[in-house]
């Protein structure tokens, strides 16, 4: 009996028509393939962010350069405008005090409404002197080139109203001269 059981297991075996496939396959090439990809893909990735990076930094040095030649530029042009201050004193007020046509009671008058201004402008130098020296008092640059700017604008007006101030009294003398010229003429009847 066991010999007719296999011989029927083996017939229907046979019988059925089974085809196999096979072992599946692996390519192991296209996988070690793939794998590189995604090696040099994570080099250019790091790459990118290490240029994304360094293109950062650049940028925030370049801001704080730029910054730092705004002020730079700021103080400039208040050291220039308050060069313009001491040549007008040097020069406009000696000429304007030294005038005959300036009354004596007037000089005190001319003196302090010049020397208001050059005090307002040696107290805009220890101001800007205290920001750009002093951490104390945690100002960020743009912070730092806004107070400049202001400054700077501050000595602008300084300046205009010095200029308006010698020309006013350089008015009053022409004036004067001409009245003395007028009230001294001979006439001739």
């Amino acid at each position: 009996m066991k010999t007719k059981f296999f011989l029927l297991a083996a017939a229907l075996l046979f019988s059925l028509n089974m085809k196999a496939q096979g072992m599946p396959t692996y390519d192991n090439t296209n996988f070690i393939s793939l794998i590189k990809q995604l090696v040099e893909s994570g080099k250019q990735t790091s790459q990118l962010i290490k240029s994304v990076k360094f293109l950062k930094d650049a940028k925030e040095a370049i801001e704080k350069v730029s910054s730092v030649v705004r002020q730079l530029r700021a103080v400039e042009e208040i050291a220039d405008n308050n060069q313009r201050l001491i040549q007008v004193m040097q020069n406009d007020l000696q000429d304007i005090l030294n005038s005959p046509y300036i009354k004596p009671e007037e000089v005190n008058q001319v003196a302090e409404s010049f020397s208001v201004i050059v005090q307002n402008s040696l107290d805009t130098i220890d101001f800007i002197d205290e920001v750009l020296s002093n951490d104390n008092l945690k100002m960020t640059d743009a912070e730092r080139a806004e107070v400049l700017k202001k400054k700077e604008q501050e000595s602008k007006e300084m300046v205009s109203n010095i200029s308006i101030k010698t020309k006013r009294y350089r008015d009053i003398i022409s004036f004067r001269k001409m009245q003395d010229k007028v009230n001294k003429r001979e006439t001739d009847y």
